[in-house]
């Protein structure tokens, strides 16, 4: 079972997305068109669940799945969608995790809003120090229970989700 931790952030993280992206682009080549450090991992000074949250920006998602035994060679295990429409899913690392890749054809709407949260965060250092003390605070009571402590943070990153959206229209 997979025990969920939230720890302070670390100045490591950033290079942890680079090495992981130039794997990514040197595995799909031209059917990755941009490739995003995303979730609280991207945001300095936020602590975070220790893994490399990757946006993958994909030609076309049926391409990508026939690069899926590729990533799968690479240490990944696909998900599929995983829960939401036209996302491909990998996680690496089982129960010790350390990087999920979300991919998402070039336009789908996901890509927006999870750059826009992601964003308002990074300029909003008092939400994101919010975000923090929910995340420790689910994490707390919630430690072994992944659903549950998602289900905790859902109102707060809704608002500000749907706040970093006005922002950018």
């Amino acid at each position: 079972m997979r025990e969920i931790v939230v720890v302070p952030y670390d100045e490591k993280w950033p290079e942890m997305f680079n090495v992981e992206s130039f794997l990514i682009k040197a595995l799909l080549g031209d059917v990755a068109k941009s490739i995003h450090h995303i979730g609280s991992t991207s945001v300095p000074g936020l602590s975070a669940k220790p893994v490399i949250d990757i946006l993958l920006e994909v030609s076309d998602i049926n391409e990508l799945d026939q690069c899926t035994p590729a990533m799968v060679n690479a240490g990944y295990t696909a998900r599929g969608e995983n829960g939401i429409t036209g996302r491909r899913y990998f996680i690496k690392g089982g129960d010790q995790r350390s990087h999920q890749v979300h991919a998402f054809s070039v336009g789908d709407i996901q890509i927006l809003r999870h750059l826009a949260f992601r964003d308002y965060l990074r300029k909003n250092r008092a939400v994101a120090r919010d975000y923090a003390e929910i995340k420790r605070r689910a994490v707390l009571s919630y430690k072994n229970d992944a659903q549950r402590y998602s289900a905790c943070k859902t109102d707060f990153i809704e608002h500000y989700l749907q706040l970093s959206l006005m922002e950018r229209e």
